[in-house]
């Protein structure tokens, strides 16, 4: 990134917004990059000073970056400018505000891509049968022991040497089938819940055992500008959480170093290295259980989509849905009216014989 003479201006309004507004660190240091970008191309310029900036030099910054960055980008780094020069003016750093009628570029809307209800049983339906498919029980290896039976006889004759060269393959065997069952468990977890919450991604693998009350079925959610609410789940949910930290996490816990283990103590979902899962491996989960179940791809924020979507056509209130969701605007929520509509036409026209 390069450095401006503004710089120091950048970090107090920036230190500003971490104080007043609540932004998450993410959206912070995108607007420190859009500003630091902006003010750079006016040094470049011979800009020295904020007082010299005017609203057309901030369209012409505009047209530049547009060749390049696609509106929603555009609209985000628009936001950021006119909050800076707002924020300048407040304090004194500048006598006018230039940015004040700077116009944010329209965003087409666009509807997001979803799940049937079909679809969505079956995505979750095929999580459940993998855990039931992978499901290893430390037995001892009686459950598919090859010595038992007639071959017992035989095994038993077997020199002292060679058992103990097959107990380190066979301990090591337990570890991976253990391990494999462990994923499975957390996996359907996380879609259970990611689909019975509508929460992000982003949410998820921040989340904490403690933020889970199983004799209310809810979660205590962190969202965006470290705002908590609280929402509800189901039973499938439940019963997907309780197996995971139950028998699954212990397993995943134990492969961790101290260190690691130490960090990721209060951690809901654990990596394959016993460490809190990142946004990635969450997006990889879900990605992997759409293939598997044959339903067209997804990411987390589409089974969101998915989720909000399917409590409005089963006649939840838009404000509950927008409380559920964390929506800090209606009209955020409202586009998945939308959604149910269109998917009302749909089956409108493949059904209705004069459509």
């Amino acid at each position: 990134m390069s450095s401006t003479q503004f710089d120091g201006d950048i970090d107090s309004f920036v230190s500003y917004l971490k104080s007043n507004r609540g932004l998450s660190a993410n959206t912070l240091k995108a607007y420190r990059a859009d500003l630091t970008a902006c003010l750079h191309l006016f040094e470049l310029r011979g800009v020295t000073d904020l007082n010299e900036i005017t609203l057309d030099d901030l369209r012409s910054w505009m047209a530049v970056e547009s060749r390049d960055h696609a509106r929603s980008s555009m609209a985000r780094k628009t936001v950021a400018v006119r909050g800076f020069f707002a924020w300048a003016y407040e304090h004194g750093l500048t006598t006018t505000d230039p940015a004040a009628t700077l116009m944010t570029p329209s965003i087409p809307s666009t509807l997001p891509a979803v799940l049937t209800e079909s679809q969505a049983e079956q995505l979750l339906d095929v999580a459940e049968h993998a855990v039931a498919t992978n499901q290893y029980k430390d037995d001892g290896g009686a459950a598919a022991a090859p010595g038992s039976g007639k071959a017992a006889g035989k095994t038993a004759d077997k020199s002292a040497d060679t058992v103990n060269r097959s107990e380190a393959p066979a301990r090591a065997d337990k570890r991976d089938n253990a391990r494999v069952t462990a994923e499975s468990q957390r996996n359907a977890a996380i879609l259970e819940l990611l689909y019975a919450t509508g929460i992000r991604v982003a949410e998820l693998v921040s989340m904490d055992i403690a933020d889970i009350d199983f004799s209310n079925r809810i979660i205590k959610v962190t969202g965006k500008g470290n705002k908590q609410r609280v929402v509800p789940f189901g039973l499938p949910a439940q019963r997907a959480l309780e197996t995971w930290l139950e028998q699954g996490r212990p397993v995943l816990a134990r492969t961790a170093t101290d260190a690691v283990k130490s960090r990721a103590a209060n951690a809901l979902f654990l990596g394959a290295r016993g460490g809190r899962i990142d946004q990635r491996i969450a997006r990889d989960i879900v990605h992997r259980a759409a293939r598997e179940a044959g339903v067209p791809d997804i990411s987390p924020h589409a089974l969101r989509h998915s989720a909000a979507t399917h409590m409005l056509d089963g006649g939840a209130d838009l404000r509950e849905v927008q409380e559920m969701l964390g929506h800090s605007s209606l009209k955020t929520t409202q586009r998945y009216t939308h959604v149910s509509i269109e998917q009302l036409k749909n089956r409108y026209g493949q059904a209705f014989p004069r459509a």
